[in-house]
């Protein structure tokens, strides 16, 4: 699988919409990904920096519908919500060369999703 097959949609609903201030953003993902293909999927897509992975699955709910031949029984698909909480204030790194200097090179991640209709 690769990114965009982990990652199907974002899951905006109001509740989700408050966590955006907290730095959390949820997403409906594959039912097969782990945490792990999460994690790597949203920081290659978004370019962001991820702290924390929660996973949800959730299964079909039963619908019925009358038909003139009886009444038909079937369910929804089953589905698997992500929750992702990302570093809001990336800092810059700093390390030590070979040489003895120290150099600070700054992350190339962003503080937000700005994607998918997410907004601060």
């Amino acid at each position: 699988m690769n990114e965009y097959d982990i990652i199907i949609r974002p899951y905006i609903t109001e509740k989700t919409t408050d966590l955006v201030s907290e730095g959390k953003y949820a997403f409906v993902v594959d039912i097969r990904a782990t945490k792990i293909d999460i994690k790597k999927a949203v920081e290659k897509l978004f370019e962001v920096k991820v702290l924390s992975v929660t996973t949800a699955k959730f299964d079909g709910k039963k619908r019925t519908q009358r038909q003139a031949s009886g009444v038909a029984v079937g369910h929804t698909n089953r589905w698997k919500k992500a929750i992702v909480k990302i570093d809001t204030d990336p800092k810059t790194a700093t390390y030590t060369t070979a040489g003895g200097k120290t150099v600070e090179a700054a992350k190339k991640y962003k503080s937000s999703i700005a994607e998918f209709g997410f907004a601060d």
